[in-house]
């Protein structure tokens, strides 16, 4: 870890040994004694891994009042916990973001699972998408709604099909064929969701625009129109690099609120809002979902790790070109294979958390 990025890690007022630099272990081995003739391995000898594992989570990128701050924080460190006890014990990366986006779907503080936004119709509706960038194999989910974990279920199909993307009433199919129980949507759906859902079709009424939708002014129509600030929660992620060297990244969400029946947006799509590839890097992302679609962001920032641009420089870049080319807004976690990471948002907050050997750190901004 550079002592750039470090810094950017640090509030002004932290001391700079807040995160020490990651500590490579040293080949070792156990001493023992001469082997006997019969060359009989009776005393262990071990050869440490060279990777220190390292999990980074997300609670997304939007204008998070003061009042629920200390939940947001809370979210993600409970989900570090969880992911990290994985890795630390020399558990798979894909099995950390698992357990740490599934921490922060039952979280009903975030748009993931349970709490999610409702559709048009009052609804909630999950996306989510799993990624094991050592297999390069992919399980993804989108428009369920009789699963409380969708991540697990995208585990299911990446473990157990053929296939990489399964919807609605055959996604949950697929699912309770392989253990899962199904639940009424009703177990997903807030009342504070049920007022927020009011409040935008009243707007909508009179001819306001919806601050959770995403796009330029000439996007789609009115509806889609950028305005101000979002005024939303969002989409769950996780990356991850275990001992073995192995990355994986996890994505969730509720969408977006008010949408119609059937919207998908990025945080499922392969490339779009999640992706994980050893060569190159893990990343989640989080925000307006078409622009990402658009520009495919989350396999172009990987692709800059690939080409040799540290992780926070091209999570920075990743954001830059978001906004820059199609006025989009959302945030961004991206690790690569040496354990490098950056974090990177263009909204006015972003929960976070980091756990590396050093410890765990948990911030709402940048």
């Amino acid at each position: 870890m550079t002592r750039f990025q470090n810094e950017a890690l640090l509030s002004p007022n932290e001391p700079e040994c807040a995160i020490e630099p990651l500590q490579r272990p040293q080949l070792s081995l156990l001493a023992f004694s001469p082997l006997p003739s019969e060359m009989l391995y009776d005393i262990p000898v071990t050869i440490p891994s060279m990777h220190a594992p390292v999990l980074l989570v997300h609670g997304g990128a939007w204008a998070i009042p003061a009042d629920a701050a200390p939940a947001h924080e809370a979210g993600v460190r409970n989900a570090l916990e969880t992911g990290y006890d994985i890795l630390s014990l020399g558990g798979s990366a894909l099995d950390a973001v698992e357990a740490a986006v599934s921490v922060l779907e039952d979280d009903p503080t975030f748009d993931a699972g349970r709490g999610s936004f409702l559709t048009s119709d009052g609804r909630v509706q999950l996306d989510a998408l799993l990624m094991d960038g050592g297999r390069m194999k992919a399980g993804g989910v989108a428009c369920v709604e009789r699963l409380r974990n969708p991540i697990q279920a995208a585990r299911l199909i990446l473990e157990k099909s053929p296939h990489v993307y399964f919807v609605g009433p055959g996604a949950e199919q697929f699912a309770h064929s392989h253990g899962m129980n199904l639940i009424d949507n009703a177990d997903l759906v807030l009342d504070r969701e049920r007022e927020r859902l009011a409040l935008a079709q009243a707007r909508q009424a009179a001819g306001l625009a919806d601050h959770t939708f995403s796009g330029l002014r000439d996007d789609k129509d009115p509806e889609t129109a950028i305005v101000s600030p979002m005024d939303s929660h969002d989409t769950v992620g996780a990356v991850a690099l275990d001992s073995n060297g192995n990355l994986a990244a996890a994505t969730s969400t509720g969408g977006t609120l008010n949408k119609p029946p059937g919207r998908v947006g990025d945080s499922s799509l392969i490339g779009c809002g999640c992706y994980a590839d050893n060569l190159s890097a893990a990343v989640s992302l989080t925000g307006w979902g078409e622009p990402i679609m658009k520009l495919v962001l989350g396999k172009w920032a990987t692709d800059r790790v690939s080409d040799g641009t540290a992780p926070e420089i091209a999570a920075r870049e990743a954001i830059s070109y978001l906004y820059n080319r199609l006025g989009g807004h959302g945030g961004i976690i991206l690790l690569g294979p040496d354990g490098r990471f950056g974090f990177a948002h263009n909204t006015p907050a972003m929960a976070w958390g980091l756990a590396t050997p050093s410890g765990f750190q948990t911030g709402l901004t940048i």
